[in-house]
């Protein structure tokens, strides 16, 4: 480990293997040399006679064995990243070296070879989305039962169940599913254009033949797995292509926030709590804390996400006529630091929801101590029915509440409601027969059917066509 320069955090502590291979150099100029051999093979298929068999099987033989140190030193002395790596690939494809290129302009590699990076960087993404999806659909069927005090504005509200609020986090996160499918069903490679994306080297090559020059894109994209190359572009293809997938791994950030943030409320109330590893420490100087510190990590890497799509849609309004070069070193950036980002973000969500601890007794109690104030309408219409005034009746329940929320807040105590009401004679009721009507479930409306609803009629339908992404877990460095 070099300990004297910067290494970026999301390399170090929180992005996969697998995501920074998608991103690293030999996954980037292994497909530019794919993208010169799909090229040259095109070109070759559609009559170029100076390409040859011998000179493509040449090149397939230097895909992964790339010559770093040539390509370096030669970028020195052109200042150019694309010649520089076409004369390494030449150094090691004697025969080939005259063709490697031909056409083409940088973006051809660089572009293209952009699309298949985060076309692949999506794919990863999906399967992990797709597992913190599955971790919560079984969380909130197991909860789906289980009575809780709802919150508005963070204050008591009309009770709803755990795994009910667990369904709030899956629709958000099925919400970003459904973006990144349609997103990534519409990507497509630049192919080669040219210069100014009017494909006027090919003209000089294929002497004017249109028909033949139609066929380049078609053919290329075919032989790179795609369906389709974008049908008009200027020198590279819309950078707004960026900006929206950019805005899929923000659109996971907010979900993952709202998320994340729910539960470390609910880990200050004891409620329900991320995995706390046996030896894990909570705080450096309160040894009995157990902070929510990987809910903390996914709202806090989202917050770098959320910001970082402002990136591709500034550098995408900002575009001059066929191109620019201010949108490459943004790029560069913004990108890959936004996978790897989002990458660690979904390897903390699989591991924080495949481990939850719930505590129903903290909940129950909670929910008790204000179900009382809820249950005033029930208790109510049931003296009606034995024959009381509904206006007296509200009236006598206004200031018996008053009365024991005042008890709780000032003096500490419990809420004395019920006693408070079955000491009333108007009321006509026990204290017994009140804690029947504060039954918690009678107060959750649907919910409980609401969760098997949306599990059995949506997430589920999603989860069994895909089962074969489904079991993946995630490694925690830090």
């Amino acid at each position: 480990m070099d300990t004297d320069k910067y290494v970026s955090p999301l390399s170090e502590r929180y992005a996969s293997k697998e995501m920074q291979y998608i991103f690293s150099p030999d996954m980037k100029f292994s497909t530019w040399r794919r993208l010169w051999i799909a090229l040259a093979e095109t070109e070759m298929e559609l009559g170029l006679s100076q390409i040859t068999p011998d000179m493509i099987a040449e090149m397939k033989e230097h895909v992964t064995d790339i010559n770093y140190d040539v390509a370096k030193e030669r970028e020195k002395s052109v200042r150019h990243d694309v010649m520089s790596h076409v004369y390494a690939y030449g150094c090691q494809c004697p025969k080939a070296k005259g063709i490697i290129h031909l056409g083409a302009t940088s973006c051809y590699v660089g572009d293209n070879t952009d699309i298949i990076v985060m076309n692949e960087a999506l794919k990863l993404v999906r399967t992990k989305l797709l597992n913190v999806i599955n971790n919560l659909a079984g969380f909130a069927n197991e909860y789906k039962d289980l009575p809780t005090l709802a919150f508005t504005h963070f204050q008591p509200a009309q009770p709803t169940t755990l795994g009910k609020r667990a369904t709030l986090w899956i629709n958000e996160f099925m919400m970003d599913l459904e973006d990144l499918d349609y997103v990534q069903s519409t990507l497509k490679l630049l192919g080669s254009k040219g210069t100014t994306g009017t494909q006027a080297s090919f003209l000089e090559l294929f002497n004017n033949d249109q028909e033949t020059i139609d066929k380049i894109d078609p053919m290329i994209a075919k032989k790179m797995g795609f369906e389709n190359c974008y049908p008009v572009s200027g020198q590279t293809y819309s950078r707004k292509v960026d900006s929206r997938v950019l805005n899929i791994l923000g659109g996971i950030a907010q979900s993952a926030t709202k998320m994340s943030n729910d539960i470390r409320l609910l880990q200050h109330l004891k409620e329900v709590e991320e995995p706390f590893e046996k030896n894990q420490i909570g705080s450096s100087a309160m040894a009995y804390k157990r902070n929510p510190m990987r809910s903390e990590r996914i709202a806090s890497l989202s917050r770098y996400v959320i910001v970082d799509t402002l990136n591709p849609a500034i550098t995408s309004a900002t575009q001059w006529f066929e191109r620019t070069l201010d949108d490459s070193a943004n790029k560069r950036l913004s990108i890959p630091e936004g996978f790897l980002a989002i990458d660690g973000i979904l390897d903390l969500c699989m591991n924080v929801t495949n481990g939850l601890k719930v505590y129903p007794k903290v909940i129950e109690k909670r929910l008790m101590s204000e179900l009382p104030f809820m249950a005033t309408e029930n208790i109510m219409m049931d003296a009606v029915k034995a024959g009381g005034d509904r206006q007296e009746l509200h009236e006598k329940i206004r200031v018996l509440s008053m009365e024991a929320g005042k008890r709780v807040k000032e003096e500490g105590k419990d809420n004395e409601l019920p006693s408070l009401i079955a000491a009333e004679p108007a009321f006509g009721i026990t204290e017994e027969e009140i804690k029947e009507i504060l039954k918690p479930e009678l107060y959750t409306g649907r919910a409980s059917i609401q969760v098997d609803n949306y599990l059995n009629n949506y997430v589920n339908l999603v989860l069994n066509a895909n089962k074969e992404f489904l079991g993946l877990s995630s490694e925690i460095n830090v």
